[in-house]
């Protein structure tokens, strides 16, 4: 583990207000819950189940099908695209309570009543993650015995209203990057006027969706413009290996070159790491390896994470905001366990001094950050504590569960459903209640306390391992999608246009090669697989492997500079422009290892076993309890109060390009 930053001189009150904030909510004197036992993990977890019928008997009484509930004044509204989005968007929800039902018989009014030949001018990013990624777990939820929700009369009409609705997106991707567009018309394609602008998460946030959809629909095209906007994505970043937050999708310029892990940015890292397990595409996985060294090495100042410039690794903002909570959840996916129990219990100590996280908390002056003070029912922390409970088994996550529910009960329960909360050091309440709160924020509580309980859920005990969406939806890792063997045939790898393509002699090429192939463009896919339209580009995609390259040619990603020039590489690895010695320095900063952890102390989690092993170095490990190290004594989590003092520092200086 590497040593703990000091902190800079001139900040020591700084340090010392970070470190009581943690301390405050963590030392064992200061802690108000006691060890949740499984007696009461159930009660909690049938609490949680009544809360998530509150909130949607109230949308469906008083709201639907219009797409939001205003739980204060018992009214509805549309927000997205009036096409009953909290419905589709907990459809799983009221599969994984077992409420077969209800489910039953959501799915039937969505497939005969939702259409989207509607004159709506939708976000990409949000139509995506909520409408787009609901309608998929549902299918494939109800055609499905083995999940124990298969609906006899289902037909799968909420796949080909997720192929239709795909379909309306794909305008917003015509653009010279490949970076989508931010909205379009799902009737008429995107406006002339639509913003040439959009946000790292909205072009890299995609790929989960709209790859499941190719692999069931046998159409290649949905997978191919999403991956080559995350190519588009990176291909942009700075020497560092930083992304910014906002980007010219024409011209390929950063607008905003504040790089972090939130606001913006933050499901881009997710879907990186995601789309690796789901799908087996070790591009991903690269991409996330380098991606994630970066992010530890510039943006982690033990234990919070701030923005810095993405050119010059120069502290911008020393900002808590409440989208980075994902991290510590992500981080147990990748295995590195450490960094995440730290991190989350900073996280929370946020909680415990407001009763909710604001979304932003200024770590310079330990404050609310002005003009961020509500609280719209985030999941994020939430499921965080649950990936770290799942990986630790430490009896405190369902503590602090617990205390997550109580706040929530008390402080955010209204007439109809759970409101916002527009300021958290007042508590006013906001008359809105988000989708996500059913599809993310009451699922993530109820899978952990059922997890405490001894899990009965298809999560934990079904036929498939699940990877869940940014939007909480459950994606099974099933045959179907997967294609491990096959993915590297359809796909393969990328070659220059100039360069020498050739096959690869692999065991995996060899075997491929006895696969009946059609010949598309240069995609070679296993026949009756995948079909590619005509309009879709697919020069440079070939079977097997480019000999002579490097591995980012063989993937088709380079450097930037400042200026947005491509900074070329050579076969021998070697980068121009000094590009090198900055790889090497991030790369002695993280090892080049993912780990995907197991419980500590419990059998072993299937969610999280080992993946095989990868090509190019690339060693995936399962970590023993040995491994994860925390604390069982007190109630600190494994946190070192005195080592967080330590190693924190900020500043608020804000630097200019």
């Amino acid at each position: 583990m590497k040593p703990m930053r000091r902190c800079r001189r001139g900040f020591p009150l700084l340090c010392l207000a970070a470190a009581l904030l943690v301390a405050a909510a963590l030392l064992p004197g200061a802690a108000v819950a006691e060890g949740v036992t499984p007696s009461e993990a159930r009660r909690l977890r049938d609490e949680v189940k009544d809360m998530f019928y509150h909130a949607f008997d109230g949308y469906m009484k008083y709201a639907f099908p219009l797409d939001e509930l205003r739980p204060l004044s018992c009214q509805g509204e549309d927000s997205l695209g009036g096409y009953a989005l909290t419905l589709i968007d907990s459809l799983d929800t009221l599969a994984l309570l077992g409420d077969k039902e209800k489910f039953g018989a959501a799915v039937e009014w969505v497939g005969k009543n939702v259409r989207f030949d509607i004159n709506k001018t939708v976000s990409v990013f949000e139509t995506n993650i909520r409408i787009l990624g609901g309608l998929l777990s549902a299918h494939l939820l109800a055609s499905d015995y083995a999940t124990g929700m298969r609906i006899q009369s289902y037909d799968d009409q909420l796949l080909h209203l997720a192929a239709d609705l795909a379909q309306r997106l794909l305008p917003a991707f015509d653009t010279p990057t490949g970076i989508p567009f931010g909205s379009v018309n799902l009737m008429y394609g995107v406006d002339e006027n639509e913003s040439k602008i959009t946000s790292t998460a909205g072009g890299g946030t995609l790929t989960l969706e709209f790859g499941i959809l190719s692999r069931l629909t046998n159409n290649t095209v949905f997978e191919l413009v999403t991956k080559n906007s995350v190519r588009g994505i990176w291909s942009r970043r700075s020497k560092l290996n930083l992304v910014g937050a906002h980007i010219n999708i024409f011209t390929g310029e950063w607008t905003q070159k504040d790089a972090g892990i939130g606001t913006s940015i933050d499901s881009f890292y997710e879907y990186l790491l995601k789309a690796y397990l789901l799908f087996g595409d070790e591009e991903y996985l690269y991409i996330f390896q380098e991606a994630y060294k970066a992010a530890m090495h510039y943006l982690h100042h033990d234990p919070w994470y701030v923005e810095v410039n993405m050119n010059s690794g120069a502290t911008v903002w020393p900002l808590f905001n409440s989208l980075q909570a994902f991290w510590p959840g992500l981080q147990v996916l990748a295995g590195d366990v450490d960094p995440a129990i730290r991190t989350h219990a900073a996280f929370f100590s946020v909680w415990k001094k407001y009763g909710f996280t604001p979304e932003g908390f200024n770590l310079a002056t330990s404050t609310v950050q002005n003009g961020q003070r509500s609280y719209p029912l985030r999941p994020e922390l939430i499921e965080s504590t649950y990936w770290l409970y799942k990986a630790t088994r430490d009896y405190r996550y369902l503590d602090v569960g617990r205390d997550i529910l109580t706040s929530l009960q008390y402080g955010a329960r209204c007439p109809c459903g759970y409101c916002h909360i527009s300021d958290v050091e007042t508590h006013k309440q906001d008359d809105h209640m988000e989708s996500f709160f059913l599809a993310e924020t009451v699922k993530y509580l109820w899978l952990l306390f059922d997890l405490g309980a001894g899990p009965d859920n298809i999560v934990e005990n079904g036929p498939y391992k699940y990877i869940f969406s940014t939007e909480g939806h459950l994606l099974p890792v099933t045959p179907e999608i997967a294609l491990v063997d096959e993915h590297c045939s359809y796909f393969g790898a990328f070659c220059n246009a100039s360069a020498d393509r050739g096959y690869g002699t692999s065991a995996s090429s060899t075997n491929h090669k006895k696969t009946n192939y059609t010949q598309l463009g240069d995609i070679q896919t296993p026949s009756g697989h995948y079909s590619a339209p005509d309009m879709l580009t697919t020069r440079g995609y070939i079977k097997g492997v480019c000999p002579g390259l490097t591995h980012a040619q063989k993937l088709g990603i380079s450097y930037s500079d400042e200026e947005g020039n491509i900074l070329e590489q050579t076969s021998e690895g070697h980068e121009d422009h000094g590009v090198s010695a900055v790889e090497s320095s991030v790369q002695s900063q993280s090892s080049n290892i993912i780990l995907i952890s197991n419980p500590v102390g419990s059998q072993q989690d299937e969610a999280l076993e080992s993946r095989p092993e990868s090509g190019d170095g690339v060693d995936i490990v399962t970590a023993d309890s040995d491994s994860l190290s925390h604390d069982n004594t007190g109630g600190s989590l494994g946190v070192n109060t005195e080592e967080i003092s330590e190693g924190t520092e900020f500043t608020s200086k804000q630097t200019e390009d």
